[in-house]
């Protein structure tokens, strides 16, 4: 088995990396390509908790556009983070990784509450741990639990998952022109106002010291790649 530099991670995935056309509902192929990415770090030993989003299913900003209470929508925009787990779950144990789900509010005929102690035995034991149902609490982003939990959790790192390779200075999607960031102060991340990442989370990671790196999932074997220590992505650091 092979070196890595990291023993254990923090995915935070937004839930349109299972997407299908439209960038909404759940693709089959597309959950088995991203459990396929998990597994292969997963095989070299690294312990995995991943965070996933619910983009693909709901967004508390739609409901709150038509006047929809904000808590309400936010607690919507949770339970759509649960079938995005469920769905990984199932697709990670067929492809023989044994998997748990842990949710932040209690929803025990389906899932495990989330225990911390729990979930980084479950680590130490090999299982993958998905989390999901954000911090539990409205007003916070996915981004946000990912940091929280890669601290309380000891992640060595938070890997953000994207669509694009790293962090640029205007949207590449857009910008043929934009250029990417190697490396980033989370200072220079939080005065750029640079939207790829939640300000929250970030400000978060900078006053523990958590490190992030922002990657593109689907770019072939980016985050194998990075755990075993290649320079992948942007990075976001003291």
């Amino acid at each position: 088995m092979p070196d890595v530099r990291y023993r254990r991670i923090l995915l935070k995935m937004g839930g349109e990396a299972l997407a299908g056309q439209g960038e909404s509902g759940i693709a089959p192929q597309n959950a088995i390509e991203v459990a396929q990415v998990v597994k292969d770090i997963h095989d070299l030993g690294v312990q995995v908790a991943l965070v996933i989003g619910g983009g693909n299913l709901w967004r508390g900003s739609v409901g709150t556009k038509y006047g929809m209470d904000q808590t309400t929508a936010d607690h919507i925009g949770m339970l759509a983070t649960v079938m995005n787990a469920l769905v990984l779950k199932d697709v990670l144990e067929r492809a023989g990784v044994v998997t748990r789900v842990q949710t932040a509010f209690e929803i025990r005929a389906i899932a495990e509450p989330y225990i911390r102690l729990r979930a980084i035995r479950h680590m130490e034991k090999g299982r993958v741990v998905i989390l999901a149902g954000g911090t539990g609490n409205p007003y916070f982003t996915t981004d946000s639990a990912g940091a929280l939990r890669a601290m309380e959790l000891n992640a060595e790192v938070m890997i953000k998952a994207t669509k694009v390779g790293a962090i640029y200075d205007d949207d590449p999607l857009k910008n043929p022109n934009a250029k990417p960031f190697d490396r980033l102060t989370y200072q220079q991340f939080l005065e750029m106002r640079l939207r790829v990442l939640d300000t929250t989370a970030v400000s978060l990671c900078m006053d523990n010291n958590m490190p992030i790196v922002v990657l593109d999932f689907w770019q072939k074997d980016s985050v194998k790649r990075f755990v075993l220590g290649e320079t992948v992505g942007t990075t976001i650091s003291a």
